[in-house]
């Protein structure tokens, strides 16, 4: 029986029967069409806008962070391709970045992307392209140190091909991975968003080589009909293994 975020049931004739359908507008493809309908009976994107949130993305780290407890007072996290910021304003909070909670560790998070980011309290954001030769160093500069976490919510742009976009963002994924190896403390933890298919298999591999335990996980807010997932791998066993 399906739920949304609040946890009331949505099924039945009655929820059926309000659902948002939008028109065919001259000039609008139909995908687009398609596209908003999904968005405006979207629960997480009603949730999102109704809290204050960028992006129903917000929602996603949310449930792994429930899972698996990395964003803690205190941490230092890196958000890579942050825009436009949900998973930021998430960690800010958790980690204490504001240092509002009393006798609770202050934490520290940098959000980088390759366009600039709306401002958000507690976060410091930069513009970088985290593939350029000496990105890593930049980041440790601006966190003072090594990062507890490194997350990705990165997404290729899509050119319409399910094989071809699979492979994009697992590139993009295996490319977040390799800078969380040079910022990561030991026992840091990374979070990246995959698209299954097949070619991820290298991926796996390669993190479970560097981390005590790798899962995967398809978070309650992501979509029923996306073929996304997020590897969450906990334990990073440290720079002296290479």
């Amino acid at each position: 029986m399906a739920k949304n975020p609040t946890g009331k049931n949505t099924s039945g004739r009655g929820q059926r029967d309000l659902r948002v359908k939008v028109k065919s507008a001259r000039g609008r493809k139909l995908s687009s069409t398609l596209w908003l309908e999904r968005q405006l009976n979207d629960p997480y994107v009603q949730r999102a806008r109704k809290e204050g949130y960028r992006g129903r993305a917000a929602f996603k780290i949310m449930e792994l962070d429930d899972k698996y407890r990395f964003l803690v007072p205190g941490a230092r996290v890196v958000d890579l391709g942050c825009a436009p910021g949900g998973w930021c304003q998430v960690a800010v909070p958790r980690i204490n970045a504001l240092g509002e909670k009393s006798g609770k560790a202050q934490g520290r998070i940098i959000g980088v992307d390759l366009q600039e980011v709306e401002p958000i309290a507690g976060a410091e954001l930069h513009v970088l392209d985290f593939m350029e030769d000496g990105a890593d160093e930049k980041v440790k500069a601006w966190l003072g140190g090594e990062a507890d976490v490194v997350m990705s919510d990165m997404a290729a742009a899509s050119s319409g091909h399910k094989q071809t976009d699979h492979l994009r963002i697992v590139a993009l994924c295996e490319a977040a991975a390799y800078l969380a190896f040079d910022v990561l403390a030991k026992g840091g933890t990374f979070v990246a968003k995959v698209l299954a298919g097949g070619a991820e298999g290298e991926l796996q591999v390669l993190l479970k080589q560097r981390f005590e335990k790798v899962a995967n996980v398809k978070p309650g807010a992501s979509r029923a009909d996306s073929s996304e997932k997020f590897v969450v791998a906990t334990g990073f066993k440290g720079r002296s293994e290479e």
